[in-house]
């Protein structure tokens, strides 16, 4: 298995497996275009960007996707500096138009499985595991206190003040971050 795919066959975060249900790479490609036309490698690398990472597409289901397009007439191809670019059509935009629903399920889906991609960063492999084993452990003390209401009360008590002392430094950077680039702008 390539280790880049892991988390499309069932990683970390909500509805992890299987991004795109039958027919949603198609109209996820189709709205794309109807923003903006673009050759395939560019559509790829919008969609991955729209998916926060969630999604990484591949040539084997990008490609055959955009040729499905073109054959239903819903988007044409025009050579531009030796390169494909797609473009809506009428009835792709129609579609688009009429399927806007979907559309919108769609990239709300992205927004909220891209929160989970920093998993795949490698600077979260340092704390996965630790992150895990507290988890384990919180479970484990709650399950051995049989729903003990003082256990969950401290138990939750314990990893909300840890989310808060997280959040905490993840605001400090932040700020140091945003002073840093003030700092670079102003010199």
């Amino acid at each position: 298995m390539n280790p880049r795919r892991a988390a499309d066959l069932g990683g970390i975060g909500p509805g992890a497996g299987r991004f795109f249900g039958p027919g949603e790479l198609r109209l996820a490609l189709l709205a794309l275009i109807a923003e903006d036309p673009g050759h395939g490698y560019g559509l790829m690398s919008r969609l991955e960007d729209r998916c926060a990472g969630a999604y990484r597409p591949s040539a084997g289901a990008v490609y055959p996707t955009l040729q499905q397009l073109e054959d239903e007439g819903l988007i044409t191809l025009e050579i531009v500096g030796g390169r494909k670019v797609f473009h809506i059509c009428a009835a792709g935009r129609d579609e688009v138009d009429a399927r806007g629903r979907d559309i919108d399920r769609i990239w709300a889906r992205a927004t909220e499985r891209g929160e989970w991609g920093m998993f795949r960063d490698p600077y979260a492999a340092e704390i996965v595991g630790p992150a895990l084993r507290l988890f384990k452990t919180a479970v484990s003390a709650i399950v051995h206190a049989h729903g003990d209401p003082a256990v969950v009360g401290e138990v939750r008590d314990i990893l909300t003040a840890a989310t808060r002392e997280l959040t905490q430094i993840k605001t400090d950077i932040r700020r140091h971050h945003q002073h840093r680039r003030r700092g670079r702008a102003q010199d």
